[in-house]
């Protein structure tokens, strides 16, 4: 067997490690993303993308097509054999006010996009940048070593061997990575459960909704998504292990008619189906030496509140810039903090899901704080990358997401765009001090100094424009790394990560 060397080996051609894959391409990392199936996913399977996975798409270059390719999360509408019972936004169900653009949130709503086309758009943008990827090509083995991860491919029959830097798995629930690695993957499976899902067209509907039908029973329910730019709807239908029909279009059409008390809704051309048991589980550790695990190979979970996908895409863009940035001489220790500051947001989306998946469309109780499915709120406030250095910090703070402004013709997320490091000063005194950071960094830090006119940016960081000088790091994931009120804390932070 011959043997190539390259710094990252991606294991998972899903939303996991393409967004990995295109995140370190940005960066001039050579990597190559495999998956033993020849072909992507072709499923509709996780279709919302969050509010905060469009700002991470937005970086990468691609939110263009996610835009044009997608829509607006639609309404839902939930009817009683053919009478409408009532039609609500996302916002009203969640119990929510709309987001708005100017308090720093550049794209407010959820957006709806079948995954399949998801997966596209990320392959062509991993090509495009120079990134690899090669179909039909299987992890059988993997040992390491101190130095590397010595890797066995199996590419039409034959065995390879391949020697990485570093190897990430990102191979879905089942992965081979994790369950190669040994380490734990503990929660529960909901046994008695079972979830139907696919794509079909179908002929009765009208409108662009997520269609509830039911009988009147909202627990007894087939919801029929529309997808966008397709003729097709995504079906998804909850029930016990002994109701689970025939993965067939005769079976699922049968199911509709008895959940829906309704003859006049005709199914035909069933692109895929599965039925999956809901699995609440996450692995003990995210990186075993020179490997690590993102996506679902980490943690699994009801797909209530629409996070799977989007926790994924975060999970990549946490570890790209880490990964980028040891390979380019920083420090090892700064791939410890992807788990430490990965691990406690699988933990909470694994609960968020879980109380979501039980409450299964009823009214909220009274009290309950809606969750954030948007992901806006996810911070790594407390973690080893997080300094505020201030007295008295804001709301505000070191591991937040850094919000976004307009500033004169352009707006903050323009300046955090690409690979780089951002340092902002908030008022004129702060302009010494900017140049100064930039100027020992070079190219791995841009500034941008913000006057009182730009009262937006003030507003959105929750800094007095009539208080001190503050600076704000911004790191290349686009969350806050230090606010102080002089450079020496920003100039430690850059010289030790």
């Amino acid at each position: 067997m011959t043997t190539t060397e390259l710094p990252v080996l991606i294991v998972g051609a899903g939303p996991t490690g393409l967004t990995l894959g295109c995140d370190l391409a940005r960066r001039g990392i050579d990597c190559l993303v495999v998956d033993k199936a020849t072909e992507l996913f072709v499923g509709s399977r996780g279709k919302g993308l969050q509010p905060r996975t469009l700002e991470v798409f937005d970086d990468l270059g691609l939110i263009e097509d996610v835009l044009a390719n997608g829509a607006p999360f639609p309404s839902f509408r939930m009817y009683a054999d053919t009478e409408v019972r009532w039609t609500r936004t996302l916002h009203e169900m969640l119990g929510v006010a709309p987001l708005e653009r100017d308090h720093g949130v550049p794209y407010p709503d959820v957006w709806l996009l079948p995954q399949w086309r998801t997966d596209e758009l990320l392959r062509d943008r991993l090509l495009e940048l120079g990134g690899r990827l090669e179909l039909g090509t299987e992890v059988v083995d993997f040992e390491q070593d101190d130095t590397g991860v010595t890797v066995t491919l199996r590419r039409d029959g034959a065995l390879e061997r391949l020697r990485a830097q570093y190897l990430v798995g990102a191979d879905g629930g089942g992965s081979f990575v994790r369950k190669a690695l040994g380490v734990g993957f503990e929660g529960e499976t909901f046994e008695t459960e079972r979830t139907l899902i696919g794509d079909v067209r179908a002929e009765g509907l009208t409108g662009d909704y997520c269609h509830i039908l039911t009988t009147g029973d909202v627990l007894e329910r087939f919801s029929l998504w529309s997808m966008p730019g397709t003729e097709y709807y995504q079906f998804v239908a909850s029930m016990t292990t002994d109701e689970v029909p025939e993965l067939t279009l005769e079976g699922v059409q049968k199911l509709l008619d008895e959940r829906s008390g309704r003859s006049d809704i005709r199914l035909f051309d069933l692109h895929w189906i599965s039925v999956y048991r809901v699995n609440v589980r996450m692995v003990d550790q995210f990186r075993v030496g020179r490997v690590f695990l993102a996506g679902d190979a980490a943690h699994v979970h009801s797909s209530a509140g629409g996070q799977g996908l989007n926790t994924s895409v975060q999970d990549a863009y946490n570890l790209g810039w880490k990964l980028a940035a040891v390979l380019s001489g920083g420090p090892d220790a700064l791939l410890d903090t992807y788990e430490a500051e990965r691990f406690p947001i699988a933990a909470r989306v694994l609960d968020v899901t879980t109380r979501s998946h039980r409450r299964d469309f009823r009214d909220a109780e009274p009290g309950h704080e809606a969750p954030d499915i948007f992901q806006l709120r996810v911070n790594y406030r407390g973690g080893p990358l997080a300094v505020d250095a201030r007295e008295k910090p804001g709301t505000v703070r070191a591991g937040d997401r850094a919000p976004d402004a307009r500033c004169g013709d352009s707006t903050l997320f323009d300046l955090f765009r690409g690979t780089h490091f951002t340092v902002l000063g908030f008022g004129a005194e702060t302009d010494r001090a900017v140049a100064e950071i930039v100027g020992a960094q070079g190219e791995r830090v841009r500034g941008q100094m913000l006057e009182v006119g730009d009262s937006a940016a003030f507003r959105n960081y929750d800094i007095d424009p009539a208080g001190p000088g503050t600076l704000v790091l911004v790191r290349p994931d686009g969350y806050i790394g230090v606010v102080a009120a002089d450079p020496g804390p920003i100039q430690d932070y850059l010289a030790t990560w």
